[in-house]
C-alpha cells in the first residue's frame, strides 16, 4: 500500500470500511451497472473538450462576494474532468487550481453520518425533503422544527455534522476530512483564509446551528457543529478531484483511482436520491428535468454530478447564477452528459 493510502486508511479510524468492502461486491452489481456498458472509448475526451470550448468564453454570473475570500477567485478560471468507473478519464482545462468546496461537502458527511449510524439517522433526525425554501432559510425550521429538512441545506447539513461520532471536535473533524480525502483519492487540506474568511461572516450559520440543536436534531454544542460545519466548506478540492469523488458514487462507493471501497454501495444510493431532490439549491428540479443527474453544487465555483455506472464529472468555474449555481460548469456537464448518454431516465426502446 503505498503512502497516501495507507495515510488515508488509518485516518479513517470509525469508519466501518473493512465491513463494507467484504460485501460491496455482489451489492455493487446489483445497484450499478458496469462501465463497459457505459462510455464508449475517445467519446468522454471528445465531449470534454467540445463542452470547455464551447464555454470558455462565456461570462455570465458573477463569484460569490457574501465570503470574501470567494470574490478574489479569478472568475476566468474554468476546468473539467471526468472518470469512468473503469478509470477512463477525460480533461480539459484549469483542473489542478485549487478552490474551497462549500456545500458539496455536504454529500460526504451525510454519506459518513450514514455509514456510522445507518440511514435513517438522517431520515430521522434532519429528513430528505427539499424544502421549498432558500438553503438557509430559518422559516422553514420554524415551520417544521428543524425535521422536513434535508443533508443538503444549511440547517440539515449543520445538524448532521453534529451527529458525527466522536468524544471530541478533533476526533470529529479527523472523521469529515478523513472521508472527503478517500473519496478523492488524496490526502485534502482545509483553504485556511476561507475558513478565516467564513469564520468572521457566519453569524446567521450560528443562529441555524443554536436553533436546529433547541430542536435537538443533533447532541452536542451548536458552536462546535457550525464550526466544524465551516471548516469541511474550506476544504480545498479541484476540478480533477471532484471528478474523482463523482466517480467513486458512480461506481458504487470504489474509488476508481485508489480502489478502495470507501462505503456500502446502498449509502450511495440513499446520497444520490437527496442530491436528485436538493444538489443544487432553488434550480434541483430544473436541473434534473433537463439532465437527470444527481448532482452537487458549491459556491466556490464547484459542481460535481453522478451518471450511476457511467462517469462523475466534476467542473470548476467561479461565476455563479442567481440560485448559486456555477454557470458554465451547468451547461458543460448538460453537454457532455447529453453527448454520452449520461441521464439514467433515458430508456431507449429494446
Amino acid at each position: 500500500m503505498d503512502t497516501t493510502r495507507r495515510r488515508l486508511a488509518l485516518g479513517l479510524g470509525g469508519i466501518a470500511i473493512a465491513g463494507a468492502a467484504a460485501s460491496a461486491a455482489p451489492a455493487n452489481a446489483m445497484f450499478f451497472k458496469k462501465e463497459e456498458a457505459g462510455v464508449a472509448a475517445g467519446a468522454a475526451d471528445k465531449a470534454v473538450k467540445a463542452a470547455f470550448n464551447k464555454y470558455r468564453g462565456l461570462q455570465e454570473g458573477k463569484n460569490a462576494d457574501y465570503i470574501p475570500a470567494l470574490a478574489k477567485v479569478p472568475s476566468s478560471l474554468f476546468g473539467i474532468a471526468l472518470l469512468t468507473p473503469g478509470g477512463q478519464q477525460a480533461t480539459a482545462g484549469d483542473i489542478d487550481s485549487p478552490f474551497s468546496i462549500q456545500s458539496i461537502s455536504k454529500v460526504f458527511t451525510m454519506i459518513l453520518v450514514m455509514q456510522e449510524s445507518g440511514p435513517q439517522k438522517i431520515e430521522e433526525t434532519v429528513g430528505v425533503d427539499a424544502t421549498g425554501r432558500v438553503f438557509n432559510s430559518i422559516e422553514a425550521i420554524e415551520q417544521y422544527k428543524g425535521k422536513e429538512m434535508n443533508p443538503l441545506v444549511n440547517p440539515g447539513a449543520i445538524a448532521t455534522v453534529g451527529n458525527v461520532k466522536g468524544a471530541s471536535a478533533d476526533e470529529v473533524w479527523k472523521k469529515i476530512l478523513a472521508i472527503h480525502s478517500a473519496f478523492a483519492g488524496r490526502q485534502l487540506e482545509v483553504n485556511q483564509e476561507v475558513y478565516k474568511s467564513e469564520s468572521d461572516t457566519n453569524q446567521r450559520n450560528r443562529a441555524i446551528s443554536a436553533l436546529m440543536s433547541a430542536y435537538e436534531r443533533f447532541p452536542g454544542d451548536p458552536a462546535q457543529a457550525v464550526d466544524l460545519y465551516t471548516r469541511q466548506c474550506s476544504i480545498n478540492v479541484t476540478a480533477k478531484d471532484l471528478g474523482v469523488m463523482a466517480a467513486t458514487m458512480a461506481n458504487g462507493g470504489k474509488n476508481p483511482v485508489s480502489k478502495q471501497q470507501i462505503v456500502d454501495p446502498k449509502l450511495i444510493a440513499h446520497a444520490l436520491a437527496v442530491m436528485a431532490t436538493a444538489g443544487l439549491y432553488d434550480d434541483s428540479g430544473k436541473w434534473l428535468f433537463h439532465t437527470g443527474l444527481p448532482a452537487k453544487s458549491g459556491v466556490g465555483g464547484g459542481l460535481m454530478a453522478v451518471s450511476p455506472g457511467k462517469f462523475g464529472i466534476g467542473t470548476f468555474s467561479p461565476p455563479l447564477d442567481e440560485a448559486g449555481n456555477s454557470v458554465r460548469g451547468q451547461r458543460a456537464i448538460t453537454d457532455v452528459s447529453n453527448a454520452l448518454g449520461g441521464n439514467p431516465y433515458m430508456v431507449r426502446p429494446v
